[in-house]
């Protein structure tokens, strides 16, 4: 059962992040815009942070290994920004389509910094989430002729930090625990959110005198703590590759949830790319019925 551990915590951390689209969503049509919600998802996360630290930490706040919590921080803020830049210019279902362009670019990265090709199965499991992205995200009847670069530059810069969020957020750091983590990851993703968002609503009463803080709280729960912190725990032992599979499961619980919630209609091709997602992420955890062999099982590159 613990091998199937870690792989189940990805699963739910990237499930998290597919509640956050609604979310904002729901946020704009109670009056709000995107900037703003975005803005109160980091600061009440980072609040959220500074309360399980007090609660849970009994030593002092630990600044080893402080260069790459910085860099993750900057990162999971920079997503959110990017990625609300690339709807700007483009159709919502094409920047899901264009942000999961991190399975891939994942891959790749970890391909580098391993010195090693994927396996067959993970370059298979790739194939089949392809394929199944563009009818999940309602892709199929969208007139892409009059996109402009801006919109596939930012989508595909979202996608980018995203790949390397992971990447970062999964690399150890000696002597620190998972909650000096959590203060501090979240601490700079709101510094960087307040740099390019709005702060003022933390002063102006937007936040918590109109109700902002609603919305807040359900973002920083589902798009900073419990994202963060589980794949702080899982993608080290997962390892990268894997790991961007698996974090396609927020494409289907994105729609799933939106259908729910915001009485979205869903097409009979949306759910053969939902279904068609589901096998693709399924398959390298089917292998061999043990999840984390397939971190082995490439060809090594040498150098």
């Amino acid at each position: 059962m613990r091998v199937w551990l870690y792989p189940l915590l990805v699963v739910i951390a990237a499930s998290s992040y597919g509640l956050v689209s609604t979310i904002i969503k729901l946020a704009m049509l109670g009056g709000f815009s995107a900037s703003e919600a975005i803005t109160s998802q980091f600061f009440i996360g980072f609040c959220l942070a500074a309360l399980i630290f007090i609660l849970t930490n009994r030593k002092k706040l630990s600044l080893k290994g402080f260069g790459i919590l910085i860099l993750a921080g900057i990162l999971t803020a920079m997503t959110n920004i990017v990625y609300g830049r690339s709807l700007i210019y483009l159709p919502a279902s094409l920047a899901v389509v264009l942000l999961f362009q991190f399975t891939w670019i994942g891959m790749f990265i970890s391909c580098i910094a391993k010195r090693q090709l994927p396996s067959r199965i993970e370059f298979i499991s790739l194939i089949v989430l392809f394929a199944g992205t563009i009818p999940a995200a309602g892709l199929m009847d969208v007139d892409l002729s009059q996109i402009p670069i801006q919109g596939w530059l930012w989508g595909l810069a979202a996608a980018l930090c995203f790949s390397l969020f992971l990447f970062v957020n999964g690399k150890p750091t000696a002597s620190m625990n998972l909650s000096n983590r959590l203060l501090l990851v979240s601490f700079f993703a709101f510094m960087t959110t307040a740099v390019f968002q709005s702060p003022e609503i933390i002063w102006n009463g937007t936040l918590f005198g109109e109700g902002l803080w609603i919305y807040g709280l359900a973002l920083g729960l589902f798009g900073m703590i419990i994202p963060v912190y589980l794949f702080t725990i899982a993608v080290p032992k997962v390892g990268l590759g894997l790991s961007s599979i698996l974090g396609a499961f927020e494409l289907p619980i994105a729609v799933m949830v939106s259908v729910i919630l915001l009485h979205e209609t869903v097409t009979v091709l949306q759910i053969i790319g939902i279904v068609i997602i589901i096998i693709g992420i399924t398959l390298p955890t089917m292998q061999n019925q043990n999840p984390l062999s397939v971190k082995n099982k490439g060809v090594k590159i040498k150098v």
